[in-house]
């Protein structure tokens, strides 16, 4: 049994959506951020960082989305969502789980939360440079997806999750991920999966699913 931490259309969304994939049994705690849930002294104690999401996985507790998911792809190889260790695709698996978590996500952050890195009086400058970096990530993504149904070899992988995600934190920006051709035809594609459309609906999320 799992114990997820997460928010309505945050990061979290996307463990949800994994554990819904794998089919386990899960205990799912949304944390309302505007009361300050995720701030509260016991949360802090699983999550230092204050943030979503976390998986208790035998008793402690585990953190980043992108860890999280290979993880759980690790504990359930059923569900061939990693290829296997060692082997070329898995070195192409770990390389864009590391890029997606490390060198894309992090712009979305600046995005949506720019005086985090800029101070107050320059968030809009923070603002349109995460634009940037955001588009060109997307540019990037769309060119690799090119006469590809999913990112890495040719079955599902939780590349294709976190990809997906951060394509859909994209959604209101001003040039959204369904703006790049290889990339619509991508997401078209996932949001058809019956575990992603299940968690929209858990989490009451009526925006993007649908196109």
């Amino acid at each position: 049994m799992y114990t997820l931490y997460g928010s309505p259309s945050t990061a979290g969304t996307a463990i949800h959506w994994l554990l819904l994939e794998l089919g386990v049994p899960f205990d799912l705690k949304l944390l309302d951020f505007d009361k300050g849930e995720h701030k509260t002294p016991d949360y802090l104690a699983l999550n230092p960082d204050g943030v979503v999401p976390t998986l208790i996985v035998d008793g402690a507790p585990i953190t980043q989305m992108a860890g999280i998911a290979t993880l759980l792809a690790e504990r359930h190889p059923e569900a061939g969502f990693a290829p296997a260790l060692g082997s070329i695709a898995r070195a192409e698996y770990l390389s864009w789980t590391l890029w997606l978590a490390n060198s894309f996500q992090p712009h979305f952050r600046a995005w949506f939360y720019p005086h985090e890195p800029a101070g107050e009086s320059a968030q809009e400058a923070a603002k349109a440079a995460a634009r940037v970096k955001i588009e060109a990530g997307l540019a990037r993504l769309d060119a690799h997806l090119a006469g590809r149904d999913y990112m890495v070899g040719d079955r599902f992988s939780t590349v294709d999750l976190l990809t997906t995600i951060l394509c859909r934190w994209s959604r209101n920006m001003p040039k959204p991920a369904t703006e790049w051709p290889n990339l619509k035809r991508y997401l078209d594609r996932m949001r058809q999966r019956p575990a992603l459309r299940e968690v929209h609906a858990r989490e009451g999320l009526t925006d993007w699913i649908d196109g």
